[in-house]
């Protein structure tokens, strides 16, 4: 009776051992918005934004995760500063294509990241223009400093916080990494943009495209 229950019991050990392990989830958990919602970088404020990033990404049939925008905002009329770093969840993030373009948080403000024109692909796969490309649009908003926090110098990075599309500024970033600014080659934090309206953004090489992430 021994010997049967061991034999059992190896041989589901080794039918288990067989067994292959899970397979990672590379289904789509990033993407730049293959359109803005048309008014420049007055995109409803953070939750305006993530909507259209939930409403592209159920297009998409990716509709079942938590989407958030890749945005900063300022501290303004007693709310707090948000850094988009901290909205997007701890990753990892696939293209819709499935390549994996970052591990983590950290991976992805690393210069190991896989982010760019190639990877750096709509919901639906497409390749965003970039630098070279008629019109250029390889501008990002992000309103975010390098590290992937909010400013904090009292200027105006944000559009008045996604709210305006007229005065103002974005910081935006360049999918394609490269062109001109501070950081031409920053996915996240290359230069300021002209204005915050649409003819602003498509004058200075943009847009209003943003990136969204699975968070969860």
């Amino acid at each position: 009776m021994n010997k049967t229950l061991v034999a059992l019991a190896l041989t589901t050990l080794g039918t288990l051992a067989l067994q292959p392990a899970s397979a990672q989830d590379t289904s789509l958990s990033f993407f730049i918005t293959s359109a803005g919602p048309g008014k420049g970088a007055e995109l409803g404020g953070l939750a305006g934004a993530d909507a259209h990033c939930e409403k592209l990404a159920a297009a998409a049939g990716a509709g079942s995760r938590t989407w958030r925008a890749y945005l900063s905002t300022s501290a303004k009329g007693g709310q707090a500063a948000v850094n988009a770093r901290d909205r997007i969840g701890s990753g990892p993030w696939y293209n819709a294509k499935g390549v994996k373009v970052a591990e983590n948080v950290a991976d992805l403000h690393s210069d190991n990241n896989k982010l760019g024109k190639q990877g750096s692909l709509t919901e639906k796969g497409g390749v965003v223009n970039g630098r070279g490309d008629d019109p250029n649009m390889h501008d990002i908003l992000t309103g975010t400093q390098l590290d992937g926090s909010a400013f904090s110098d009292g200027e105006d990075h944000t559009c008045s916080n996604w709210t305006s599309s007229g005065e103002g500024s974005a910081q935006v970033g360049h999918h394609d990494r490269q062109g001109g600014g501070q950081n031409p080659t920053s996915w996240h934090s290359a230069h300021g943009s002209r204005g915050c309206s649409q003819s602003d953004l498509q004058g200075t090489g943009g847009n209003g495209y943003f990136y969204c992430f699975a968070a969860k």
